[in-house]
């Protein structure tokens, strides 16, 4: 028996944004979510140029050099926004966050930049809602954090072309037959709450339904942001057919 990822993904510009500044990718062995910057301009730009510079990496690769190639991948994707801005300098000054999957065989490595996040649930009782990433944010980046008053919960790290700082965290995981898999921006994790979030992924259903029901609470609970997911259910398969 093999694995297999089956994955499915939804975004919705919320109710309150004029524009979606987020961008996906569900590939066969890569997934991506990429999240552009508030505030920033052109944050639509710099999320789609990032997915675009990954999907070349959506094939399979030894398991042995799958965190290679995805570290690649962001540097590459990196690079790209970089180019962007050096061909079209009204857009300078814009960023992303980036959380994406590479599977091949029995593992998958994870990226992070910034605040889009991953979970897992693991089959069995209690199926727990376990946050595979930490977020780039001041707060858990600095050994201090605690004794700086008011802190804002600002990003220590993303995407935006330049070199300095802009290194994904990157983690090697066992793919586990059965296992689920949440990528999302925060316009989910933040407003719908994790007990909620927990409840749906655990619900029977296949990938894209359970990705349309989560937009829907991230719609449900005022949508202040963008909200983009993707649900990865991974499956052993025989092969046949």
């Amino acid at each position: 028996m093999a694995l297999t990822v089956e994955a499915a993904g939804r975004t919705d510009v919320g109710l309150v944004r004029r524009r979606n500044e987020d961008s996906l990718y569900t590939g066969r062995y890569l997934f991506a979510v990429a999240d552009g910057l508030g505030g920033h301009v052109a944050g639509d730009i710099a999320s789609s140029t990032v997915i675009e510079a990954l999907k070349p990496y959506d094939r399979p690769f030894a398991e042995s050099d799958l965190s290679n190639a995805l570290g690649q991948a962001v540097r590459d994707a990196n690079t790209a926004l970089g180019e962007r801005i050096r061909a079209e300098p009204g857009v300078t000054g814009m960023g992303t966050t980036l959380v994406a999957m590479l599977w091949s065989g029995s593992k998958y490595v994870l990226a992070n930049v910034g605040d889009s996040r991953a979970y897992v649930i693991h089959d069995g009782a209690p199926r727990c809602l376990t946050p595979l990433t930490e977020d780039h944010i001041y707060g858990n980046l600095m050994s201090d954090a605690a004794d700086v008053p008011n802190l804002p919960p600002r990003l220590a790290r993303f995407l935006d072309g330049r070199a300095d700082g802009r290194s994904p965290d990157l983690t090697v995981r066992n793919l586990r037959a059965d296992d689920r898999f949440l990528l999302c921006s925060d316009g989910l994790s933040p407003v719908v709450p994790d007990d909620l979030i927990q409840a749906t992924l655990s619900t029977p259903g296949a990938p894209d339904e359970t990705a349309e029901h989560l937009v829907q609470q991230a719609i449900d609970h005022s949508g202040p942001d963008n909200v983009t997911v993707i649900v990865a259910d991974c499956r052993n398969h025989s092969g046949d057919g």
